[in-house]
């Protein structure tokens, strides 16, 4: 019982701050949107998507390996963090050398250009996240919230304040590097006020020989999945126009309003899916088979309500210039489903050390993407590119783990979440059991 109220503590904490981050983001990004409009919109999503196709370079697929040898042994804390904080920081380095080039063997104008790489410096105070990797390790996510709280209300203060000034685009584009400063700045304070000292941190070759050995497929999978999660916006823009751009991600956006949920629940129960890989295999798959049923019983009712309200909700919050956005919205909401599997599904690829397949499923969802984009954008415009995106997401997140001897089982353990009347069984019989 003791060990039920901790993880249901900071898992509290956890959806408590997402929940309040989510509603802030979501007031202030619809003032942000309607100020800028489609087309200004539409460039600053479409920076911030090149930007992120890069990002996964800089995690080096490490956060949930170093959470599982912190889990483990926390005796190598310092050794575990120095040597993931400045892997991290050479990550983000090497992938602003990486985008830097790539910038300029295109035929993007300069202030774009500008646009991509402030956005793209965040990478580097990102490297301080390595510190809510202990927390997290610890159970302690409530302040890594007030971290998270504090930075956002400062950066949501700033883009009110901007709309209020009409400022130009460009001062946008800094508040997103400013957020990561000060969210850096507030784990440095936490990390501080555990006692503990990020001077004492060391780097260790063989540590970061061992931690890219077990991390490289989950950066190569990170890397194929944000190509999947942004080439659609690259691509529309390429093809289209930035107010295509603008239409889609705006829809977009809402969709992906709701995908912190997955991310925070199996978080913060990844250490009790460790734990009962550690006591027995039944109670392992028993963890497993209730969170896969949570968590698509959590998608269905957020796409459901997207789906039937597409078009009044974009209304409502943004107006009828971004009206095209609406039947994208319909259909990328369905997208959630194989989201919030796929991310729980994660964390069982990752205790089995199955990294390797989860790195194929992804770089295939990102062939199927761009092969679909290429084809459905060309003739159905942003509605086709929701589609490219649906389908490849259950390409990568779903079927493709029946390709696999390996994977197989997980298939059927996906499967068995679509049978309702299970479900309910599992579901009140509780994860903890």
């Amino acid at each position: 019982m003791p060990s039920f109220r901790k993880y249901f503590t900071n898992t509290s904490w956890l959806l408590a701050g997402n929940i309040f981050s989510g509603v802030v983001v979501f007031v202030v990004g619809v003032y942000v949107v309607r100020y800028l409009g489609p087309d200004k919109f539409g460039l600053l999503s479409y920076a911030t998507s090149f930007a992120g196709l890069f990002l996964p370079i800089t995690i080096l697929g490490m956060d949930e390996i170093v959470i599982r040898e912190l889990v483990r042994d926390e005796s190598r804390r310092d050794e575990l963090l120095g040597t993931a904080f400045f892997l991290k920081l050479a990550g983000a380095f090497f992938a602003l050398a990486v985008l830097y080039a790539i910038v300029h063997l295109t035929s993007t104008d300069s202030f774009t250009s500008l646009l991509i790489f402030i956005i793209a410096l965040s990478a580097v105070f990102q490297s301080f996240n390595v510190i809510d990797f202990y927390l997290q390790s610890k159970v302690l996510s409530k302040y890594v919230v007030y971290a998270n709280a504090a930075s956002l209300m400062v950066s949501s203060f700033v883009k009110l304040f901007l709309v209020w000034i009409q400022a130009p685009l460009l001062y946008f584009a800094v508040v997103s590097l400013m957020e990561s400063m000060i969210l850096a700045t507030g784990l440095l304070i936490v990390y501080g006020r555990q006692r503990l000292n990020m001077f004492e941190w060391k780097f260790r070759i063989k540590s970061a020989v061992a931690l890219l050995r077990d991390s490289w497929p989950l950066m190569l999978a990170g890397l194929a999945i944000s190509i999947y999660l942004r080439i659609d916006q690259v691509m529309i823009k390429q093809m289209l126009d930035a107010e295509a751009v603008g239409q889609y991600a705006a829809a977009v956006k809402l969709s992906e309003a709701c995908y912190f949920i997955p991310v925070i629940v199996c978080g913060s129960l990844f250490p009790a899916i460790i734990n009962a890989k550690k006591q027995s295999e039944e109670l392992y798959n028993a963890r497993l088979q209730k969170l896969y049923s949570l968590m698509l019983w959590i998608a269905i009712p957020i796409t459901a309500v997207m789906t039937l309200f597409a078009s009044n909700i974009i209304r409502f919050l943004y107006g009828m210039e971004f009206s095209k956005a609406g039947p994208v919205l319909a259909i990328y909401s369905w997208a959630s489903i194989f989201v919030f599997l796929g991310v729980a599904s994660s964390k069982w690829y990752l205790v089995e050390n199955l990294q390797f397949f989860s790195f194929i499923n992804s770089v295939i969802g990102a062939v199927v993407n761009i092969v679909l984009n290429l084809i459905l954008i060309k003739k159905y415009g942003i509605v086709g590119a929701a589609w490219a995106t649906v389908i490849s997401y259950g390409c990568a997140a779903y079927l493709l783990n029946f390709a696999y001897p390996k994977t197989r089982s997980n298939f059927y353990r996906l499967s068995r979440t679509f049978n309702i009347l299970r479900v309910v069984r599992v579901l009140k019989r509780g994860i903890y059991e």
